[in-house]
């Protein structure tokens, strides 16, 4: 399957720090969705920003559709950017309160070039009535929606330069539950009539599970564990991996909570950067950086991985 995004030892840092440690990652065209699971601070929203050229990467690539990102400039630039679009996390925060939804949604047309001024307000129209809302909103300023209907002209203003990647940052952790199912069903659908692919980024395992067909967990700015998010959430290798999926809770199923050791700020140990945290750990673990190898169809970083299903919780 090839690669519509890929990504390849990327590092990333805020001044003097790195906080995303040569991650790679690879987006077939769609329909198909990769997500990167993570809690706060794990970087995954950094390495989302820098996609989109928001966040100055300190080394290693970014390709789409075989160009080199991290060298377009002008009009090479504008096109990828009509490519990918980003669905950040707050809707509030995503729309300018002076704009109305007419002017928010039709601003990328105008800046691109892409649909003639006399053909906008229809084409609003259209894109309000695919994701569900009526025309009747576009008069309407940001303050006047609720916030699943904020959510869902920032799908809108996404859609409308036509991309073939959606960048979706927590798309639903702001809104209540009932309005994320309805959120959650429009991704979908839209996902399989538009043949998008979609890079979803989420500490919600099941949100994941719904829309992406494989996975990366990150620590710290460093890939745990990636492969089919199915194995990943039934099988989970690596211990940070199977934290997250014991914290879930499930009806009429026990799952042992993984005990973490440590107090939770990182110390930037020389080895695995979960090693402070990991109730498994041994001194090569704080010693060494644990490569990112193949193991029972995935890739683990863990110097204990052929034994890690097999340690007591």
């Amino acid at each position: 399957m090839s690669a519509l995004l890929e990504v390849k030892d990327v590092r990333l840092s805020y001044g003097e720090r790195e906080v995303v440690h040569g991650v790679d990652l690879q987006v077939p065209a769609g329909p198909y969705g990769l997500g990167i699971i993570g809690e706060s601070g794990s970087g995954k929203t950094t390495i989302a920003r820098a996609l989109l050229k928001l966040h100055p990467v300190g080394s290693g690539s970014i390709t789409c559709s075989g160009a080199d990102v991290l060298t377009l400039r002008g009009s090479a630039l504008s096109a990828y950017r009509r490519e990918v679009q980003m669905v950040f996390q707050d809707g509030d925060g995503a729309l300018d309160p002076r704009m109305s939804v007419l002017s928010s949604v039709s601003e990328p047309m105008a800046i691109h070039g892409i649909v003639p001024k006399p053909q906008r307000r229809e084409r609003v129209g259209d894109l309000l009535a695919e994701v569900g809302l009526s025309a009747d909103l576009m008069a309407r300023y940001p303050h006047q929606l609720s916030g699943g209907q904020r959510q869902r002209v920032v799908i809108a203003r996404a859609l409308a330069l036509e991309p073939r990647l959606l960048v979706l940052d927590e798309p639903t952790s702001a809104l209540d539950v009932t309005v994320q199912e309805r959120v959650l069903q429009l991704v979908e659908r839209l996902r399989e009539e538009r043949t998008l692919a979609y890079l979803l980024i989420s500490h919600n395992l099941a949100v994941v599970d719904r829309l992406c067909e494989s996975s990366v967990v990150l620590y710290e700015g460093t890939v745990m564990e990636s492969g089919r998010t199915r194995d990943l959430l039934d099988s989970p290798v690596h211990p940070y991996t199977r934290a997250l999926r014991s914290a879930v809770p499930e009806i009429g199923v026990h799952r042992p909570a993984l005990t973490r050791v440590g107090t939770g700020v990182s110390v930037s140990p020389a080895g695995c950067t979960y090693s402070e945290r990991c109730p498994f750990a041994l001194d090569i673990c704080r010693e060494e950086v644990p490569a990112l190898l193949e193991f029972d169809g995935r890739q683990v970083a863990c110097h204990r991985a052929g034994e890690a299903t097999a340690l007591t919780l």
